[in-house]
């Protein structure tokens, strides 16, 4: 049975979940073994001199790991459309699948994995992390940015659509 409290917050995050929408994105990181990418919806400009990019990734995520081991990250801005490629970096562990199977990348300068289909890039060099709740918030560093696709719109998320 749920407390009050814990109603509250089922309450709380159910007006975030409607109320915030948020760009659909493919964080990911290589380190000399492995190369992974996950979905995910939490970022944010958090400056503009230095430019720094923020995600936030749960502990449990394989690519949390690669991050804070390799030192870099890429943020993939996916477009409208693009919602089969979410998809496929999402619902299941880089530990168990190779999420790169069949879906064409090139490396960043650092070697962070962009994907060909993306928007829009940013290769990030990681510069300080924060536990926050249940995440960490990854800050990055923008050292290599590209507009892909200028012709087309973000994906963007909304809780009740899923996309």
């Amino acid at each position: 049975m749920l407390s009050i409290k814990d109603s509250q917050e089922v309450i709380m995050q159910d007006i975030v979940t409607k109320a915030i929408t948020h760009g659909v994105y493919i964080v990911t990181a290589r380190t000399k073994e492995k190369v992974n990418g996950m979905t995910a919806a939490w970022i944010s400009q958090v400056s503009m001199n230095p430019v720094l990019l923020m995600v936030s990734i749960a502990p449990a995520r394989f690519t949390h790991g690669l991050i804070k081991e390799s030192g870099y990250f890429a943020i993939n801005v996916l477009a409208e459309g693009e919602e089969g490629l979410a998809q496929s970096f999402g619902f299941r562990s880089g530990r168990k699948h190779d999420k790169f199977q069949n879906i064409p990348f090139f490396d960043a300068p650092n070697g962070s994995p962009v994907l060909k289909g993306a928007m829009a890039f940013f290769e990030c060099k990681l510069t300080d992390t924060f536990t926050a709740g249940d995440h960490s918030l990854f800050i990055g560093h923008v050292v290599e940015a590209k507009l892909l696709k200028s012709d087309q719109e973000p994906l963007i998320f909304r809780w009740d659509d899923y996309f």
